[in-house]
């Protein structure tokens, strides 16, 4: 099992895909994640990136959704431990609150190592990507300060949302 969470996103360049990792990103805020990947995309096209920038990770995010493509299942890069694969939101038939409405629907298909990831624990973390997916407003809230250990909870109409913030070490003084 990982320690870390260094998640790497495929990339379409010419001559195929490469995946640049997002160093620590359990660490990171998604303004930061954000500014990081815009920068890693595009020297990644520009093929500009280092071998430690696409090499390793502990788990790989695929969107093939940004294609039109529904739903696919993707294949776990080693030495990582999980991929999650994204298809696109499309308009469809829902049941909301016992009536039947329109509601964009997308399709998230998570692959795990299961010597690495238990599949409890994959199903766990299916279960809150969904739910974050359903609460956009929850990832917001990750974006303010708040202190190392500090949770915040969010109401979720199947239970409760808690995000704990990873704790870092403090920076060495001189």
């Amino acid at each position: 099992k990982y320690s870390r969470a260094d998640i790497s996103v495929a990339v379409a360049i010419p001559d195929g895909l490469i995946t640049p990792i997002i160093v620590a990103a359990d660490t990171k805020s998604l303004s930061i994640i954000s500014k990081e990947m815009s920068d890693l995309a595009a020297r990644a096209k520009e093929g500009k990136l280092q071998p430690h920038e696409y090499q390793g990770g502990t788990a790989s995010l695929s969107n093939l959704g940004m294609f039109g493509t529904k739903q696919f299942d993707a294949v776990i890069n080693p030495p990582q431990a999980m991929i999650l694969a994204v298809g696109a939101g499309e308009k469809r038939p829902y049941v909301i609150n016992d009536s039947l409405q329109i509601a964009t629907v997308m399709s998230a298909t998570g692959s795990f190592d299961h010597r690495a990831i238990d599949g409890a624990d994959g199903a766990r973390l299916m279960q809150a990507f969904k739910r974050l997916v359903e609460n956009p407003l929850a990832l917001r809230l990750l974006e303010g300060d708040f202190a190392d250990g500090d949770a915040i909870r969010v109401d979720a109409p199947d239970g409760e949302l808690i995000f704990e913030r990873a704790e870092t070490a403090a920076p060495a003084t001189a």
